[in-house]
């Protein structure tokens, strides 16, 4: 017997989230290191962007991490669970943050060509299809959504850890030798 959400539409609904996302986010990782590192960024955003391509392959990797999880748990229950259903609302909802960057910094931001062409039409095509399917939409949940908002923040950080490190012995070892 099939129940709502049983069947394949909403397995593809939920790796889709996993290939939508790896496509925006290659995106992002081939532009992100140089659009760090333009010398027209204003200067408090500047001070705290710039990152390697190391850097951002870490901190895109973590969060796919986080993205293949859930999509793994939205596949495995049908596009009910909670970490897969605010997982897709978040990938959708962040499309505003990447059309609101381009129009503050009236240029392009990494990101800015999938948001319209990949992210917003998947998220739109995916809450569709689990409706259609019958998959029970979940009520919001006020810490899943902050721990899952958190998710990139924290990827960023640990992916620079290597070189705040660096930073600090430089700073010690300089210290050390000035006196």
């Amino acid at each position: 017997m099939k129940t709502a959400g049983s069947g394949s539409a909403a397995t593809k609904v939920a790796w889709g989230l996993l290939a939508a996302w790896i496509v925006h986010d290659l995106e992002e990782l081939a532009t992100m290191p140089a659009f760090s590192h333009s010398p027209d960024l204003p200067r408090p955003l500047a001070k705290v962007l710039p990152m390697s391509r190391t850097e951002a392959a870490t901190a895109i990797g973590l969060t796919g991490a986080a993205m293949a999880a859930a999509s793994a748990a939205g596949a495995a229950t049908g596009g009910r669970s909670r970490f897969f259903q605010a997982s897709l609302m978040g990938f959708g909802l962040h499309a505003g943050t990447h059309l609101a960057q381009s129009v503050a910094l009236r240029r392009y931001t990494p990101g800015l060509v999938t948001t319209p062409l990949v992210v917003i039409p998947f998220s739109l095509w995916a809450w569709r299809r689990l409706k259609a399917d019958g998959v029970p939409i979940a009520p919001s949940d006020r810490r899943l959504n902050l721990a899952l908002a958190a998710v990139v923040p924290l990827s960023h950080a640990i992916a620079r850890l290597p070189r705040l490190r660096r930073q600090s012995t430089q700073r010690n070892n300089g210290s050390r030798m000035a006196t």
